[in-house]
C-alpha cells in the first residue's frame, strides 16, 4: 500500500468520530420536546392538573347546535389542600350542569371538590358534567375553548376536543366521485 493511500485511510479513521459527533452538536432532537400521543386538551394551574379534556363521542356522529355534550376530563390535585371547581364557561356553549351524587342538599351543585393529593375523573366516575346549549354543530376532532375556574388555583382555558369513537364504526354508503349529476359517469 503506498504512503498516500495509507495516510488517507488513517486520516479518515481518526477524523470520522469527530465528524460524526459534530452532526448532532447544538441540536435538539424533535422527539425531546414532544409529548406522547395524548388525546384531548391538558393544562397545569399550580397544583391543579387537567388531562385528556374531551367530550364523549356523539352517538349520532355530531353534536347539533342547541344540543348538549358530556364532558370528560381527569383533574388531579397535587397540593396539600382541597380545591373546588366553581365554574365552567366558554363561547361554544351556554351553560353546564353538574351531577354529583356525593353532593349534599337538594339544589343541583355548580361545582365539585378536587381532594388534596387526589383525582376526579369527570364523566367516568361519580361526577358527570354536561355542557348545555351548544352554539354550533360539532363533529369529532373539532374543539371547544373551555374555561375551568377553581376556588384557589384560579382559571385556565384549554381546547376540549370532540370525542372520536373508541372502536371502528361501520362505514356508510360509498360515494362515487366519477358520477356526474343526474347520471352515471362515462367510461
Amino acid at each position: 500500500m503506498n504512503r498516500v493511500v495509507r495516510a488517507a485511510t488513517i486520516g479518515v479513521l481518526v477524523l470520522s468520530p469527530v465528524a460524526l459527533s459534530a452532526c448532532s452538536a447544538g441540536q435538539i432532537a424533535q422527539t425531546a420536546t414532544q409529548d406522547r400521543d395524548i388525546r384531548g386538551g391538558q393544562a397545569d394551574l399550580g397544583s391543579i392538573h387537567l388531562r385528556t379534556a374531551t367530550t364523549a363521542y356523539p352517538q349520532s356522529g355530531s353534536y347539533e347546535e342547541g344540543g348538549d355534550a358530556r364532558l370528560l376530563v381527569a383533574i388531579a390535585n397535587s397540593g396539600t389542600a382541597d380545591d373546588e371547581l366553581t365554574d365552567i364557561s366558554g363561547p361554544g356553549f351556554e351553560g353546564y350542569e353538574v351531577l354529583d351524587p356525593s353532593a349534599e342538599g337538594e339544589e343541583a351543585p355548580t361545582g365539585f371538590t378536587i381532594p388534596a393529593g387526589g383525582n376526579v375523573y369527570v364523566g367516568e366516575g361519580d361526577v358527570q358534567v354536561t355542557l348545555t346549549g351548544l352554539t354550533e354543530t360539532l363533529t369529532p376532532a373539532q374543539s371547544l375553548e373551555v374555561t375551568f375556574t377553581f376556588r384557589d388555583a384560579g382559571e385556565v382555558t384549554l381546547p376540549v376536543l370532540v370525542g372520536t369513537p373508541s372502536l371502528d364504526l361501520p362505514r356508510g354508503e360509498e360515494f362515487d366521485f366519477h358520477e356526474e349529476e343526474g347520471g352515471a359517469a362515462e367510461g
